[in-house]
């Protein structure tokens, strides 16, 4: 689909970017949301239905989507033929009783036929990350497991041994590998994720807990403000109303204002007709400031609500110990403390871009709505400065007291209404945490990392560095962390970790890196539950069943083999209770029911297969009960208020270690640049480079199937005019490079993203030679990602870098 060309320069662009938005919805949107969720079903007959020799299996797609929607694999003669993703009877009064998987769940037959599936138990044979393996037996390989395990915890202790997140398998029994560790002599422990470590790290210090309203709330506001929020992106399934909510609260409310400040144009402002408002990239905090001073100059702030509800936003409301040291918001706002600069909308356009006039207006139409919903995702916080930033952005509706009232929420995430299942667990007698970023450092140097300076939970410091690495479901060790060049260097250095176990379905990136390499089986090969993801204001279940009659090749469930690990080492009645896994899924979901009145039976679940449950209150505005009466119904923080200025955070920062001065906790939303911002531009490297969810996969989870890069490819998005000055066409291969890595990829020439700045969707599979030019022809963002922690929740940076671009050849 053709795409309007720029008609801006760089420079220009600061005073005419919100007049080409409206050009732009034409930008190009309907052919990939029909090939990702409304087309109608390939080979179908009826929904449900079976067909001559045909048997239909209940299952549902088991990623880290918002959405975990149901299946119907349509098998014969013990292969699946096709997969069914619609329901055949479903209410047209009743929207979230129809649904379809995008095309990556409706792909999950090319993932179980991959040829790359593991099939047998296999060691490593070359250099670790060659990818060079020979079959073994599985008793060969556990007792080997077995073997190192035990030799780790007699020579290091359980600091030494560590597991990384995986989010390709989600089901009651997906993480046995947990429950495992902790029966034989524990692990060092991880907090926060890759995705949201730093809004949930700094939530609780404002808001006491990170909380908001559902999307239903949209139906009653009259502005909606979408700071990076792209349900078409980050939502695309429809089972629990996440994407298709959002399009949604448009027909039921067509008349609210729909405004998405983000620096590209996103899938879901090109599907809708909604304003955008482009900003440079990490400079969400700077925008928030200067909307802050026009409210304050112009009387247009809610000041009861600020001094019932509030600690920090004025200097009277300030904790006793800190007045008269100008640090509340308001003397921040108006250049009376901290760096002594007014954030006028003058000062904030030159950092955000954003023209100045048009932050006068948005102040202005944020004091005027009466119910404004402000949505905050996980790209703003996923930066080198993040929580300052989700920090700001939690501000807009308090300061205009749009709290806990009808079609309002808090500006941090956007709420879901769910089923609480929890997953298969143990206990962990090592106590001592590191941030799930910091893996690679305690690898590198655990022996020397402290709780002041790199975040260790439980201990003032590490004894040890990682020596027995289990990576299960994830392909996180290059494909989800960042400078993925360091990380391979770490990864292969067998002086430092001395043993890795992968229990993967593919070989990818991360399997190559085995010493003892395990081949799992698929959920759609297994008996298994879900529950929804986040995904809004439908609750849902789905009861899986195995889509073969029995296992393929040698693959084992990890369940399984985690029972027969822990027998080697003497505790497989520990590990297993005496329990098989469908016996272990039965009771976890049991327990889980009897304390939720809507969760049918465990049988009664398996007969009807999926099952949702709307919320019948419609939605409940969060912070309601606070912000009727903050005395009777305070928050979890120390003041029972929102604590704009945060004493905790203030000792923090006394406290912490941070030697880079880019490095900035505040107990106040401070605007810095942070690390690797625009401000660190060069001639060389003249662009920020984001990332951002993409239709193609769930993270790396669908990296693999061709028919899906086919319909989204890996591209680097760059302005129009960025692209003519460096000669660069729509579509050709560029190279894109900065200090950590180089990358190979297709251009995608286009006026959807701000000038200065490159996009590249995360999660695609790194394909380079490590042992030549380095080169990634797969074109994986964290090739050219930072490894450099944010300060408090030393979380993950994926969208602060620089970088250059250039045509190859």
């Amino acid at each position: 689909m053709d795409t309007p060309k720029a008609t801006v320069s760089r420079r220009g662009f600061v005073k005419g970017a919100t007049a080409t938005t409206a050009a732009l919805a034409a930008a190009g949107s309907v052919a990939l949301d029909d090939l990702f969720g409304h087309a109608e079903i390939a080979n179908a007959t009826e929904a449900n239905q079976e067909g001559e020799g045909e048997k239909v299996v209940q299952g549902y797609c088991s990623c880290n989507c918002a959405s975990r929607c149901p299946l119907w694999f349509h098998v014969k003669d013990d292969e699946i033929q096709w997969i069914q993703s619609e329901k055949k009877e479903w209410d047209p009064e009743v929207p979230e009783s129809k649904f379809r998987a995008c095309l990556r769940g409706r792909s999950v037959r090319r993932w179980i036929n991959d040829p790359d599936r593991l099939s047998y138990p296999m060691k490593r044979v070359g250099k670790r990350g060659e990818g060079k393996f020979e079959r073994i037996s599985w008793d060969e390989a556990i007792q080997t497991i077995a073997d190192k395990l035990k030799y780790t915890y007699d020579n290091y202790g359980p600091e030494a041994v560590y597991w990384t997140l995986g989010s390709g398998v989600y089901a009651v029994t997906g993480r046995p590998i947990g429950r495992l560790l902790g029966c034989t002599g524990g692990y060092l422990g991880y907090y926060g994720t890759y995705s949201a470590a730093q809004i949930t790290k700094v939530a609780p210090f404002v808001w006491g807990t990170k909380t908001a309203s559902t999307p239903a709330a949209i139906q009653d506001s009259d502005l909606v403000l979408c700071m990076g929020w792209s349900p078409s992106d980050s939502m695309m399934g429809s089972t629990g109303m996440s994407k298709h909510g959002y399009n949604w609260a448009h027909e039921v409310n067509p008349e609210a204002k729909y405004i998405h400040i983000d620096p590209r144009y996103n899938d879901t402002i090109a599907n809708t007709d909604d304003e955008w408002i482009p900003i440079r990239p990490g400079t969400d905090a700077a925008l928030v400031a200067a909307i802050a001073h026009v409210l304050i100059t112009e009387g247009l702030l809610d000041q009861e609500f600020l001094d019932t509800h509030t600690v920090g936003f004025d200097e009277h409301t300030m904790p006793e110990a800190y007045q008269g040291k100008n640090m509340s918001y308001h003397d921040y706002v108006m250049g009376l403390g901290y760096d002594k600069v007014e954030k006028t909308p003058a000062w904030a356009a030159e950092i955000t871009l954003i023209p100045e006039e048009r932050i006068v207006k948005l102040a202005h139409e944020l004091a005027e709505a009466k119910a404004p919903f402000v949505g905050q995702y996980y790209g703003i916080q996923r930066r080198s400065n993040g929580e300052l930033s989700s920090m700001a952005v939690s501000l807009l509706p308090v300061m205009v007291g749009a709290i806990g009232k009808p079609g309002t929420s808090t500006g941090l995430d956007v709420g879901a209404y769910s089923f609480s299942l929890p997953w298969i667990g143990g206990t962990n007698p090592c106590k001592t945490q590191i941030s799930i970023f910091s893996w690679a450092d305690a690898i590198d140097h655990g022996e020397r990392m402290t709780a002041l300076a790199d975040g260790v939970v439980g201990a003032d410091k590490l004894s040890t560095g990682i020596k027995f690495l289990v990576e299960y479901g994830g392909n996180c060790f290059t494909n989800q962390h960042s400078q993925s060049n360091l990380a391979h260097d770490i990864l292969v250095d067998e002086s430092k970790c001395e043993f890795i176990l992968v229990f993967e379905t593919l070989m990818n990136d991360a399997a190559k890196y085995a010493d003892i390499l395990l081949p799992d089986i698929m959920r759609a090969e297994q008996m298994s539950v879900i529950n929804d993801g986040w995904s809004g204001d439908v609750a849902s279940l789905t009861f899986g069943s195995p889509v073969h009659t029995g296992e393929r090749f040698e693959r084992r469930t990890s369940y399984d083999v985690c029972a027969d690990i822990a027998e080697a080492m003497g505790v497989r009645d520990e590990f297993t209770e005496g329990k098989t896994q469908e016996e272990w899924t039965k009771s976890i979901y049991d327990g889980a029911a009897a304390k939720d009145p809507r969760m049918p039976s465990y049988e009664e679940g398996y007969e009807v297969g999926e099952f949702h449950y709307r919320n019948p209150d419609g939605y409940t505005p969060a912070l309601k009960a606070f912000a009727e009466d903050p005395v009777a119904n305070p928050l979890k923080t120390p003041s029972g208020k929102i604590e704009v200025f945060s004493e905790k955070l203030q000792k923090i920062a006394e406290t912490w270690e941070l030697p880079d001065p880019r490095d900035v906790i505040a107990p106040i939303p401070l605007y810095t640049p942070g690390a690797e911002s625009y401000e660190e531009c060069t001639d060389e490297l003249p662009f920020t480079l984001t990332g951002f969810h993409y239709k193609s996969r769930t993270h790396s989870s669908w990296g693999n199937v061709e028919v899906i890069k086919q319909a989204c490819p890996q591209e680097v998005w760059i302005n129009t005019e960025d692209a003519a000055e460096l000669g660069i066409e729509n579509g050709e291969t560029v190279s894109v490079f900065n200090n950590y890595g180089e990358v190979h990829i297709q251009a995608k020439v286009t006026p959807r993203i701000i000038p200065g700045s490159l996009a590249i969707p995360q999660g695609a599979w790194r394909d380079a030679d490590m042992d030549g030019d380095r080169i990634d022809k797969g074109g994986c963002i964290n090739t050219l990602a930072t490894m450099h922690p944010s300060p408090l929740a030393k979380g993950n940076p994926q969208h602060s870098n620089i970088a250059g671009v250039r045509k190859i050849g």
